[in-house]
């Protein structure tokens, strides 16, 4: 489902990304519209497929709504095309990433893999918590690089109005709050080897973050590009210290 939004997205955006991301397979030409299409209606339909044959609700669910809200995002028709309104984009990126993903996936190994009831246990719901963090970031983070597209064609996202600089250091500061509230969570755990590996796993991820964030050239879009794919490296980092939770 994720190639499909994000093709979605890149077939919608071509003259936008020939500007911001010329590199891109559409955006450059290596690939024509009709591939594109192509890939990106054969992604969703094999999700759907997929989620049908493994007859799990909460995944097919997951599936269902994470195709709405990426089609919403993108597509371009009245009422649609969430992504120029910043607020609503953001919305779009939050509710998949950090509340949708979390949530319907423990679902799913919970009721589905081992018969379980449905348990809201202590690190799903720090999960879902700290990945809201990490969304709110991404949403914000994925348009510093991309601003002068942005502003030619009219996509008033948060970089447009409040400029990179400003943006950039929100999001720093939103990410250090968030190892901070997960070193804290991770104190007040009555499990010992938890608490050492919550406090100095996080601790450790903070400090690299502050290190690159202080030496970026925000002034070189490669530069910026490379900070935001490191995002992305912590974030899914993280997936490795979530099981540790107690």
């Amino acid at each position: 489902m994720n190639i499909y939004i994000v093709g979605l997205n890149q077939l919608f955006d071509i003259e936008i990304d020939k500007v911001n991301k010329p590199n891109l397979p559409l955006a450059s030409g290596e690939y024509s519209v009709q591939t594109g299409t192509g890939i990106v209606v054969a992604s969703a339909c094999l999700s759907f497929l997929m989620g049908w044959i493994i007859g799990s609700w909460p995944l097919f669910w997951a599936l269902f709504v994470s195709f709405i809200l990426g089609t919403a995002y993108s597509i371009n028709l009245p009422f649609l095309r969430w992504k120029q309104h910043a607020v609503i984009a953001a919305s779009c990126i939050l509710a998949v990433r950090a509340v949708i993903v979390q949530l319907a996936f423990f679902m799913h190994m919970q009721t589905f893999v081992y018969k379980r009831p449905a348990i809201f246990t202590r690190p799903l719901m720090f999960a879902t918590a700290f990945m809201s963090f990490f969304s709110v970031v991404i949403a914000l983070f994925k348009d510093i690089p991309d601003i002068e597209g942005d502003q030619i064609f009219g996509i008033r996202s948060f970089s447009v109005r409040l400029g990179q600089k400003r943006v950039f250091w929100l999001c720093i500061y939103l990410l250090q709050m968030a190892y901070a509230a997960a070193i804290v969570a991770g104190a007040a755990s009555s499990c010992l080897w938890s608490k050492l590996v919550m406090v100095l796993g996080h601790g450790t991820l903070a400090s690299i973050l502050w290190l690159r964030a202080k030496s970026l050239d925000l002034k070189s879009k490669v530069a910026i590009t490379s900070f935001y794919m490191f995002i992305w490296k912590l974030f899914y980092a993280e997936y490795l210290l979530i099981p540790l939770v107690r």
